[in-house]
């Protein structure tokens, strides 16, 4: 069978992967991809088919978005049940939403940039524009910039977290600052009224370097230089248990001079408490400038909200207990860790088990598949699935310090203790003897943990010492205190001044 392919953009919103043949037309045509699955429109009869395959997708009663970046399988399955190749031919094609390119069955989706732009020599060139400053930038200053917030959470991964709750608040008491966030790509949801910018498009460099207030909940990447004016926040995202930056096993010199210029170039940082202030001021050597300790915004929801929404979004119904497992990443392997098996656990449990991996693990990794197993990693945001779940397991994530601002028990798998607080990353304290739940290092124990529906009897006196430490600030209006100080320190202006 012959297969011709071809690529429609006449929909600026949404292309689609057209292919046409002739002969008995399949039963089934798809894109299957590691973070989303698409089923195509199978039309005509007899001499000739058509399959319309909109590279597109909407997840969890979210918008209708382009796919993430990657590798696809163009599967067509014949009338016989059995795969019909497809050795059709697409060369690079930009559309307003992708960048797609087919050969022998496998579709490579990218972001919308301009292969002019995207060589080493095209962003060489759009980063030497962004380092020199236009002549008598310096006498401008501020006036020189948009009365804009540049937002960028998880190296554009997703815009959720500490970020995401402070462009929330911000767009309800100043609506008429511009918005823009970072992007991987335009598969990334924004919030509403906000301006997506793909990272390393002319887009995204004017606006990084445009904006008054630079908001970021991690490393700035590539190069950034300081415009007159600028402030950047640095949220971060996390109360730390394990080692951070210069306190990490093992010196390396340049390791340490990457951390002192990277703290360099923030401005304020927030804290969860105190003593995420101490712990971050010692390992980022942030030590004459100020720290904001207000809790974290995106831990609003969890004394806020109640939900159902998110519920009704996964399509788990109100009656069925939920357990979300949420391990951190591991230095030594890009995807997640693998040493619970979900379907298991919800056989065990009887409950629906969502897998939440850590951000660093959503491009290399894949959806995990089970019974009752849900895979949430590419979720928008965590804080929502932090509300939803009845029980929390994970290991050495700071996911452990929001989670107890509600209340509900968590649980800890820790099967590789030894090797990670000894040879990946080390702590801050004894995990063990301070922790608010059970500490497990197999499956079988977990199991049995998590019998327990309510915090159990043994670590009520610990759970209610580590939220007096941890969680005093988690009141549900960081948000509002974070953004009045921004306002009250003119980082932007409420109103523009016409």
């Amino acid at each position: 069978m012959t297969i011709a392919a071809r690529i429609d953009d006449t929909d600026v919103a949404t292309a689609v992967l057209v292919l046409s043949g002739t002969g008995a037309r399949p039963l089934s045509a798809t894109l299957e991809g590691r973070r989303a699955h698409v089923d195509g429109a199978l039309t005509g009869r007899g001499v000739t088919w058509t399959a319309r395959l909109p590279l597109a997708a909407a997840r969890w009663g979210g918008p209708r978005l382009p796919l993430p970046s990657g590798a696809y399988r163009v599967r067509l399955t014949g009338a016989d049940g059995t795969e019909v190749p497809v050795e059709a031919v697409i060369g690079d094609t930009m559309t307003p939403t992708v960048r797609v390119r087919l050969d022998g069955g496998v579709l490579g989706i990218r972001p919308p940039v301009d292969p002019a732009y995207e060589s080493g020599e095209g962003q060489a060139a759009l980063e030497r524009r962004y380092v020199t400053r236009p002549r008598g930038s310096a006498e401008r200053g501020r006036a020189g910039l948009e009365n804009a917030v540049f937002f960028e959470s998880f190296s554009g991964r997703n815009a959720s977290c500490n970020p995401r709750a402070i462009d929330r608040e911000l767009a309800r008491v100043a609506p008429g600052v511009m918005r823009y966030w970072s992007v991987v790509d335009l598969s990334v949801e924004v919030p509403d009224g906000a301006i997506p910018v793909v990272e390393g498009s002319p887009q995204w460099w004017r606006a990084r370097g445009a904006a008054r207030l630079l908001v970021v909940n991690d490393w700035l990447r590539r190069r950034y230089e300081r415009r007159p004016g600028q402030v950047v926040l640095q949220t971060w995202h996390g109360t730390p248990l394990k080692r951070l930056a210069l306190h990490r096993p093992g010196f390396d010199p340049r390791r340490a001079l990457a951390v002192l210029r990277e703290s360099r170039r923030w401005d304020v940082l927030l804290a969860q408490n105190p003593y995420g202030e101490r712990i971050m001021r010692k390992a980022y050597a942030f030590l004459r400038r100020p720290v904001w300790v207000e809790g974290y915004p995106r831990n609003d929801v969890l004394r806020t909200g109640d939900g159902s929404s998110t519920r009704a979004k996964l399509g788990i119904a109100g009656e069925e207990r939920v357990i979300l497992y949420a391990p951190t990443w591991r230095d030594d392997r890009d995807e997640m860790i693998d040493v619970l098996d979900p379907s298991r656990l919800a056989a065990d449990t009887g409950a629906v088990v969502l897998v939440r991996g850590h951000s660093r693990t959503i491009l290399p990794g894949r959806d995990a598949h089970g019974e009752r197993v849900i895979d949430v990693t590419a979720y928008p945001d965590m804080s929502e699935l932090l509300l939803v779940a009845d029980a929390l397991v994970t290991d050495y994530s700071s996911v452990m310090f929001d989670y107890t601002v509600t209340g509900k028990p968590i649980f800890f798998f820790t099967p590789d203790l030894a090797h990670y607080r000894g040879e990946l990353r080390g702590f801050y304290f004894d995990l063990a003897a301070h922790s608010p739940g059970p500490v497990t290092t197999t499956q079988s124990e977990l199991t049995e943990a998590l019998a327990d529906e309510v915090v159990p009897a043994a670590y009520l006196d610990r759970y209610a010492q580590w939220r007096a430490q941890f969680n005093q600030r988690d009141d549900g209006h960081a948000a509002e205190r974070v953004v009045a100080r921004i306002l009250d320190q003119g980082f932007v202006d409420r109103t523009d001044a016409d």
